[in-house]
């Protein structure tokens, strides 16, 4: 059996029409030799500083430097804290049943940086040694996927891209989780969030509002 790995329920059911699996399971749609299967975006995301024994916000622990980031579930936020989100750890115990009873595995999730980021750290995660190939397509038409599937390209080819992808979730994480705590701390009250991308736009906005005024 090969396992078929979309980023979302919508493309993996065109995918899974391509290549005739019409038996529709919980998370997963196979026949055929085939098991479609999907991620709802990020199953797996790296651990918050609770996952390292870092609580709350205090000065003497910043700053906040992992020696090895670890993957945990996609969490969710509840009045007693983060827990990890229900509908996450379901599918991620599919697409893993999926992914070991495979010979092989077609990573279908979007052709770009995150997409493949989603793929690498489920497949990480699950602890997964199945062999991979990519399926590179920009369209959901009929011809693109076949003509994705009968072209295939080795998963190792998107090893650049992952590591990409995998730095850039690293710097982001330190610089949110940082920045944030360290502003928040400062401030003495309430909650700041910063982060890579978030606090350089706010500042676009701000500067061409007070340039408006």
């Amino acid at each position: 059996m090969k396992t078929i790995l979309a980023e979302k329920p919508s493309v993996a059911r065109e995918i899974a029409r391509i290549v005739g699996a019409t038996h529709r399971e919980e998370g997963a749609i196979t026949g055929k030799e085939y098991a479609v299967t999907w991620a709802y975006g990020h199953l797996v995301q790296l651990a918050l500083p609770d996952g390292y024994g870092i609580k709350g916000f205090h000065r003497d622990n910043l700053p906040v430097l992992p020696p090895v980031f670890k993957l945990i579930p996609r969490q969710i936020k509840t009045d007693k804290g983060y827990k990890d989100d229900p509908q996450a750890t379901a599918q991620i115990g599919i697409i893993a049943r999926l992914f070991r009873a495979s010979e092989r595995i077609i990573v279908a999730t979007d052709a770009g940086r995150e997409g493949e980021l989603i793929f690498r750290y489920l497949y990480e995660y699950t602890g997964c040694a199945v062999p991979f190939d990519r399926l590179w397509i920009s369209s959901l038409t009929d011809k693109a996927i076949r003509e994705g599937l009968a072209n295939l390209e080795s998963g190792a080819k998107y090893d650049n891209l992952y590591y990409a992808a995998h730095a850039h979730s690293e710097v982001d994480w330190l610089v949110g989780i940082n920045a944030t705590q360290a502003v928040s701390v400062a401030a003495c009250a309430g909650l700041y969030p910063l982060g890579r991308v978030q606090t350089p736009t706010l500042g676009m906005i701000c500067e061409r509002y007070r340039a408006n005024r």
